[in-house]
């Protein structure tokens, strides 16, 4: 007897590995998801932490500088009247809210993490959701974009490193880059749907705002968008025109700003090359795994030559290799132009079309890259888990964050000015204080060669006693914080001694 089976139903054991097969999609996609929401929550209790490294300072003094004064803040840094790119919409907005009483400025920074974080998430889920329709592609896609990067931690501003992240969450470069894929997603449906006049009026002030938040995340949010224009399948002519009306409105935004002035930061790279340089250093320790998100790529430019992802990596890459080849090293802040369509790829390869073996073996070289840069970014647990409950291997992976300065402020007050070099400079104004020489390189600051000269010399060994006096009437010096307690100078007198053998000095004729 023959046994013959209806077009409608597949043979028993086809439907018994189809069943298997649809059991361990559900598998991979209920693990994808569990595993994304634990990073996620390892995040926020990040936040509520708020470790200190880096920048922190910055946003902070930044913040106090617009609370106390949001038309005219001045320089955040030092006691001077000029603009600076940190006063941004972003900024703004944050130095509004802490204007509320009872609101410290570290309270807002950790606002600014959570909704920094929020919009990110909800931006990746959007942005992914234009290129592949899988219910396990956003999770994937945020795990690769937090974990695919290299076997040493990177950390830097701007890039989406578990590790990077959990010490950046409250800057504006993670809120500028949670923009940037909302941006990069309304880019796309406006070009699929030919939307009218004012989507693309609304598209080119986006983009002004994701500019002037971040200019350097800025710059990889332009980088996505040429690419998704270029990557769009045969725009009807209505587009152009209505494309080119968002970028002048985007310009006249940028030209209005009033509080710096956007189109002269061009004229700043020659002061920032020498500290970005570090950024093409070691590619193999820091971004080795996102090779595996290139040979995606790779496929997915087989398949189809004009993919989004592909031509925004060539952008990217392009960017790069010509900050290198020219000496302009701060054009490695275009990195996450590369990165990001990269690690993008690498995680929606998993669940894209194609044989289900070839899938099948993609997961699995996808899972061991992500345990991978998991481990290497297992130092992040130190920031939510006292150092000694850690495993000893974990532990040599964490980076300790820094102690802050809240034990000079029963003396010092807002706007007085202190003499500080080093981290010190770094961190005293996020308090509200002023310091001599900024902690930061300041484009807009004229005088800034002379305050780093002052400072340096004012802690010379060597230095008299009266150069000393004179420094401290040019500048209104009030404090002086010596980092290493060896300070000696009779005419100082000792306020408050700090961790690690800091010394807070009051000034001659300071009560």
């Amino acid at each position: 007897m023959t046994v013959r089976f209806s077009s409608s139903a597949a043979p028993p054991g086809r439907t018994g590995a189809r069943r298997a097969t649809d059991r361990s999609a559900a598998l991979g996609r209920t693990t994808a998801v569990v595993v994304a929401g634990l990073v996620l929550a390892l995040l926020v209790l990040v936040i509520l932490r708020l470790p200190w490294a880096g920048d922190l300072g910055m946003h902070a003094a930044t913040v106090q500088r617009l609370r106390h004064s949001p038309l005219d803040p001045g320089n955040p840094l030092v006691d001077a009247d000029t603009p600076s790119p940190y006063y941004s919409p972003w900024m703004l907005l944050l130095g509004t809210v802490a204007r509320v009483p009872g609101l410290s400025v570290f309270v807002v920074l950790r606002l600014a993490a959570a909704a920094g974080l929020a919009l990110l998430v909800t931006g990746v889920w959007r942005y992914v959701r234009t290129l592949s329709a899988h219910r396990a592609a956003p999770a994937l896609a945020l795990l690769g974009l937090l974990l695919l990067w290299g076997t040493t931690p990177f950390l830097w501003s701007g890039f989406l490193g578990l590790n990077s992240l959990a010490l950046t969450v409250s800057y504006p470069s993670t809120f500028t880059l949670g923009l940037a894929f909302h941006f990069w997603a309304w880019l796309t449906g406006a070009l699929r749907r030919e939307a009218g006049w004012p989507v693309w009026l609304g598209l080119g002030a986006l983009w002004a705002v994701i500019l002037l938040c971040h200019q350097f995340s800025g710059v990889v949010a332009t980088v996505g968008a040429v690419a998704t224009v270029l990557a769009a399948r045969r725009p009807k002519r209505a587009v152009w025109p209505r494309l080119g009306a968002g970028l002048v409105v985007g310009a006249v935004v940028l030209w209005a700003w009033p509080y710096y002035d956007f189109f002269a930061l061009f004229g700043a790279g020659s002061g920032l090359e020498r500290v970005h340089r570090v950024l093409y250093g070691h590619p193999v320790a820091r971004f080795g795994l996102v090779l595996l998100g290139v040979a995606a790529l790779v496929a997915r430019g087989w398949r189809e030559r004009r993919d989004p992802l592909v031509v925004f990596f060539g952008l990217g890459a392009l960017v790069v290799a010509v900050g290198w080849l020219s000496g302009h090293y701060s054009w490695g802040r275009a990195l996450p132009a590369a990165l990001i369509p990269a690690q993008l790829a690498a995680a929606l390869e998993a669940v894209g079309a194609g044989r289900r073996r070839l899938r099948a073996g993609w997961t699995a070289l996808l899972a061991g890259a992500l345990l991978v840069g998991g481990w290497a970014q297992a130092g992040t647990l130190g920031y939510v888990v006292p150092r000694g409950a850690l495993p000893a291997a974990v532990e040599e992976r964490h980076r300790a964050p820094w102690t802050g300065y809240h034990w000079i402020t029963p003396w010092v007050r807002y706007g007085d000015v202190v003499m500080a070099e080093g981290r010190p400079a770094r961190q005293i104004p996020a308090y509200g204080p002023y310091t001599v020489a900024p902690g930061y390189p300041d484009f807009f600051l004229p005088d800034e060669e002379r305050r780093v000269s002052a400072t340096e010399t004012y802690f010379g060994e060597r230095t008299p006693a009266s150069v000393r006096r004179g420094v401290e009437r040019e500048y209104g010096v009030r404090w002086v914080v010596d980092r290493g307690g060896a300070l000696d100078d009779a005419g100082l007198r000792v306020v408050a001694r700090g961790p690690e053998g800091q010394v807070l000095y009051a000034v001659p004729g300071v009560l």
